[in-house]
Order: C-alpha cells, then sequence, then structure tokens
C-alpha cells in the first residue's frame, strides 16, 4: 500500500467511527420559552389582578383552582390569608406547577402549554398580580 492509499484508509475509518457514533445518540430537540408578568406598581397589578378574576369568573373557577388535560402533569398549589386567586392550568404533556400566595387579595395564573414545562411562583404581600405563559416542544 502506498502512503496516500494509507491515509486515505485511516481517514475513512475516523469518519466512519464519528458517524456512527453520531448516528448512536438520538438528538434532543426539546426546549421552552416562558414569559411572566409581575406588575411592579399598586396600578397595573391591580389591573392584571382584574383581568384574572373576570377570566375565572368566566371559566368558573374559584379560589384556587388546577385545570389539566394531557398526560404525566403535576400542579399544586398552597394560599395562606384571604381572597386569594390562584390558577394552573396546563395543556400537554409532562408539565410541572406550583403556586404559594401568601398574603391577602392577590390573583396569579400559570397557564402552560406544549410538552414538559416548568414553573413555581410564590407571590408574598397583599393585592398582587401576576401571570406566567410558558410553550414547550
Amino acid at each position: 500500500m502506498t502512503r496516500n492509499t494509507l491515509k486515505t484508509l485511516a481517514a475513512v475509518l475516523v469518519a466512519g467511527s464519528i458517524g456512527q457514533a453520531a448516528l448512536s445518540a438520538p438528538a434532543y430537540a426539546g426546549g421552552w420559552v416562558s414569559v411572566t408578568f409581575a406588575p411592579g406598581n399598586v396600578r397595573d397589578a391591580g389591573a392584571l389582578a382584574t383581568g384574572l378574576r373576570f377570566y375565572s369568573l368566566y371559566r368558573g373557577l374559584h379560589g384556587a383552582s388546577i385545570r389539566q388535560s394531557g398526560h404525566g402533569n403535576a400542579a399544586g398549589i398552597g394560599q395562606n390569608g384571604r381572597g386569594n386567586l390562584g390558577m394552573i392550568q396546563q395543556e400537554g404533556n409532562g408539565h410541572s406547577a406550583t403556586l404559594q400566595q401568601n398574603g391577602n387579595d392577590n390573583a396569579y395564573g400559570i397557564f402552560q402549554f406544549g410538552r414538559t414545562t416548568d414553573a413555581n411562583v410564590a407571590q408574598n404581600g397583599n393585592a398582587g398580580g401576576g401571570a406566567t405563559f410558558s410553550y414547550g416542544w
């Protein structure tokens, strides 16, 4: 064998082994994006809370509500205080969410769509409002 033939053979073997390693490991194309609205002043927080309360009236929700459709979803809400509204809505598979509200007259909504998203929120104080929207693929 000539020197060029040996170099070519070595290059083919290296390329083949790299290609085999790439083919044996599955590609991971999942991910998620999340947007949180947490107003910094009382007026804007009150406006967001009012919107969430209207939404809860429209959907027939009261106090703390968890609505899930799909498989493998987990959620929990804890509330300390009075007049709080907490809602978690998950559509799709593999979502996880927790909401802890401490104080009075707070409103917060977690809305997750797609698959495999995660949201953990603690809302402290009085008359606050906020919302988190997540989408996973």
